[in-house]
């Protein structure tokens, strides 16, 4: 019993150091990411509380078509990782290259789409006074599309090899890019006018280019990519491939943006309530999405983790994967928990020096540290079943408990009971809550049965 429990305990430590090394550059890169967000909100926020209020509307749209990209996109990482797993390195590339056409024909479907979303903006009731910056915002910001679409493909090559540095190299690179162009193009520098909500949009384009471009040239310089020769030649769409990602990735899609949907949904029913509650719920959001991007970098590495095992035929190691995955979770969660429950205020100043904003969105960030655990669990738990190319199911569950749960329970409170803002965040708490439990129970029941086939195969 002592040698099972110290063999437990050494496959234990293994798989968490294993987890943190895929998975500390992934968070950086996703902070790196995210942080673009937030540094478009804080020039925003000092700009002036109405184009804040634009940059946040915009910011919720875009969103959509971020997580449109790395939903769908998603399906690489964990079929480059079985192949791998698996020793099949001549599909790599090929692979690979007809996920390029599936980036750019969604690149351009995603920019058509937030080009023209101004009647949706006009449609829920958006302050006439925000819309017109809203748009100028996404019709810059568009251009970028096929150049995210793009760069999350040649992520997904390089994540599902394990190579998890480059995503935090070129995160880095776009942020601090970002702050100097997004400033001179909001605020006016070097004889270019003052551009507001739209220089915004503009900078962010630009920077999303030039990482795209700096990712492609690493990619065809560096010797850990040569073996699988990814840009070494033109290839035609293959129908069958792209379909095959697609029945991965777009259930991938829909949950990821279910779950987007729901944020987006409370932050554009909140845009009817004015300026100054938009801006407060807008600086509450983006910290919460910026402690969402630890889980969900170790929900990427979990992915891969239990991706690599199922290509090796090892049972024991997915379920080591995933259950190491959701812990890791739970401890970057208790910061995140900790950080927003004992210093809202301080939090809240770094992003306005409106004293109404900053007080309304304090109490908003004692509801997101609630939040944060469920957040993690059903992150990482979703992470650890698309490793499992399970995705059809938990794609269902988001769509309850979202949708089902999270958005009338929220309109309920915050328009029929009067809550207000503070009502739509317990609907958030709710759905989130639901997703937890339900793929966490999806999974821990995957892992279980997941035996019988291994032992066949072997």
């Amino acid at each position: 019993m002592l040698s099972i429990l110290r063999k437990d305990a050494v496959r234990l430590r293994r798989e968490f150091r294993d987890t943190l090394v895929l998975a500390v550059p992934l968070v950086l890169g996703q902070l790196s990411s995210m942080g673009m967000n937030v540094v478009d909100v804080l020039l925003a926020g000092h700009y002036n509380t109405q184009t804040l209020a634009a940059v946040a509307i915009g910011t919720s749209v875009w969103s959509l078509a971020i997580v449109t990209a790395i939903g769908v996109m998603l399906a690489l990482p964990p079929s480059v990782a079985q192949l791998a797993g698996a020793g099949e390195h001549d599909r790599i590339g090929p692979l690979f290259r007809q996920a390029l056409w599936l980036a750019l024909v969604l690149g351009f479907l995603l920019f058509i789409c937030v080009l023209h979303a101004d009647p949706l903006l006009r449609a829920i009731g958006i302050d006439s006074r925000i819309v017109e910056d809203t748009q100028k915002f996404l019709c810059a910001i568009s251009w970028g599309a096929p150049a995210l679409t793009g760069y999350f493909a040649l992520r997904g090559l390089s994540e599902g090899l394990a190579l998890t540095r480059p995503t935090m190299y070129f995160g880095f690179l776009g942020l601090v890019l970002l702050a100097p162009v997004g400033y001179v193009l909001m605020y006016g520098a070097f004889g270019l006018p003052a551009r507001g909500a739209q220089g915004s949009g503009m900078a962010t384009a630009g920077v999303l280019w030039i990482q795209l471009a700096a990712f492609a040239v690493y990619i065809g310089v560096r010797r850990h990519y040569q073996g699988f020769a990814p840009l070494a030649r033109f290839e035609w769409p293959h129908p069958r491939t792209i379909l095959g990602l697609l029945s991965l990735g777009v259930p991938m899609g829909v949950t990821l943006l279910m779950e987007a949907g729901l944020f987006v949904a409370a932050a554009l029913l909140i845009g009817s309530l004015g300026a100054t509650i938009v801006a407060s719920h807008q600086v509450a959001i983006n910290v919460a999405s910026v402690a969402f991007m630890l889980p969900l970098g170790v929900a990427m590495a979990t992915t891969v983790r239990v991706s690599r095992a199922v290509g090796l035929g090892d049972a024991d190691g997915v379920r080591y994967a995933g259950f190491v995955g959701i812990g890791v979770s739970l401890l970057t969660q208790t910061l995140s928990c900790a950080a927003m429950a004992l210093f809202p205020h301080a939090i809240a100043a770094l992003y306005t020096d409106d004293a109404g904003v900053g007080a309304l969105a304090s109490q908003l960030l004692i509801l997101a540290a609630v939040f944060q655990f469920s957040d993690g669990i059903q992150v990482t738990a979703n992470g650890a079943l698309r490793g499992l190319k399970d995705t059809t199911v938990p794609m269902v569950i988001t769509i309850l408990a979202y949708w089902g749960i999270g958005m009338p329970l929220g309109y309920w409170l915050g328009f029929g009971l009067g809550m207000g803002a503070r009502g739509i965040w317990i609907g958030l708490i709710a759905g989130l809550t639901g997703a937890a439990l339900l793929l966490f129970a999806r999974f821990a029941r995957m892992a279980r049965r997941y035996r019988a086939p291994i032992a066949k195969k072997a």
